[in-house]
């Protein structure tokens, strides 16, 4: 199967600028992030095919050759440092992660595999993030909460503080790359000489290898554990939102950044209220006398129950509003109302003496239906449920 073109995997011109194709890759990488598709194997050799194309056209010599020769530039070992032998998640993160710098939301992009990926030059690990579910019943969200659960994450060894060697003993420098964590290969093509760039075999990027390991966690510098956590959930989180804990997730192999742990919100429904947005709404259903007569009903509010008065001639439709009675706006000002919907219960059975009540008033004045225009045109409702 032919190679996609490079310019066509980013969506750009072969006039793009290298503001252009960094803009191009970093938007492409974010949607395509292993974090960001947990399990989605296409989104995974997406954001694979983006870093091997900005590998080649963020660089002036290599973009020269593929403009010139196209892929036929770099087989054969030939130009690119992914080329070849195929491209690595830690090699992405390595040799691309710095242009994500300050980006919130992925935490540097450094947290996809087990040990997170390693800067150039043996630089600091980040841990794997976490992802847990949070249940919260409708009180818990208007109000925010404090929950404890139980996570099983990698923590430090106690026994080697993190650091994978026998009781404190110093680390070696890797023989194979020198400290600097990459390893660089010459090779000869048709093209001239080329050199390419990848992770130390020996070290895997750390730039240090141990001789003696720790016998807790086998020269890991991490062993699993179970710890309980707090989390302070905000008022007027939604379903499918997520919290970060920064650090809360996995420790990093013998030191480093531990990952984050993000908590998802599942909200779960309420019997009777039904939530859009920071507002609630209630259904009320009335008798026909209760709407007639008028009557003080008792309905269901976030912290309970309250009474509220229906006037005598209430008619089906109207929308009566509490006002901050709903949920907060999270991280903000203010709060929702309770949008209270009224509507009247027409019985579907009769006994002889209801159907003659009912008869004797289907010929009343009282009853002759007189629409109320200003109060029951849909405009109108529509109007009054927003003021």
């Amino acid at each position: 199967m032919a190679k996609r073109d490079y310019y066509e995997i980013l969506g750009l011109s072969k006039s793009a600028s290298q503001e252009e194709i960094k803009k191009a890759y970093r938007q492409s990488a974010i949607q395509n992030h292993p974090d960001k598709n947990p399990g989605d194997k296409a989104a995974e050799e997406r954001f694979k095919k983006a870093a091997e194309a900005y590998e080649v056209l963020s660089d002036d010599q290599k973009r020269q050759k593929y403009d010139q020769f196209g892929h036929a530039a770099f087989e054969n070992g030939g130009g690119g440092g992914f080329h070849g032998g195929g491209m690595s998640m830690d090699d992405i993160f390595s040799q691309f992660g710095d242009i994500f710098g300050g980006f919130g939301g992925f935490g540097g992009f450094g947290g996809f595999s087990g040990s997170g990926g390693s800067g150039r030059g043996g630089g600091i690990t980040k841990g794997s993030n976490l992802r847990v579910k949070v249940k919260l019943n409708l009180k818990e969200v208007a109000n925010g909460v404090e929950k404890k659960i139980k996570v099983k994450k990698y923590v430090a060894c106690q026994t080697c503080d993190g650091s994978g060697a026998k009781n404190g003993t110093a680390k070696d420098t890797c023989g194979t790359c020198r400290g600097n964590g990459q390893v660089t290969r010459v090779t000869n093509t048709f093209l001239g000489q080329m050199q390419t760039a990848s992770t130390c075999p020996t070290c895997h990027g750390e730039g240090t290898t141990i001789s003696q390991k720790c016998e807790s966690c086998y020269g890991e510098g991490i062993v699993k554990e179970e710890e309980v956590i707090k989390i302070n959930i905000p008022a007027g989180v939604a379903e499918g939102m997520q919290v970060k804990l920064t650090g809360k997730g996995n420790a990093a192999r013998r030191g480093g950044v531990n990952g984050d742990l993000l908590v998802i919100i599942h909200e779960e429904e309420h019997p009777d209220l039904t939530r859009d947005g920071s507002d609630l709404i209630y259904s009320l259903y009335l008798s026909v006398p209760q709407a007639t007569l008028g009557a003080t009903v008792e309905i269901p509010t976030v912290e309970g129950k309250a009474k509220i008065k229906i006037e005598q001639g209430t008619q089906p439709g109207r929308i009566l509003r509490l006002r901050g009675k709903g949920v907060p706006e999270v991280n903000g000002y203010g709060r929702g109302d309770l949008l209270v919907q009224i509507n009247v219960w027409i019985p579907k059975t009769l006994d002889k003496e209801e159907k003659k009540i009912f008869e004797k008033m289907e010929h009343s004045d009282s009853f002759t239906p007189r629409p109320d225009k200003s109060e029951n045109g849909f405009f109108n409702r529509v109007k009054n449920f927003f003021e």
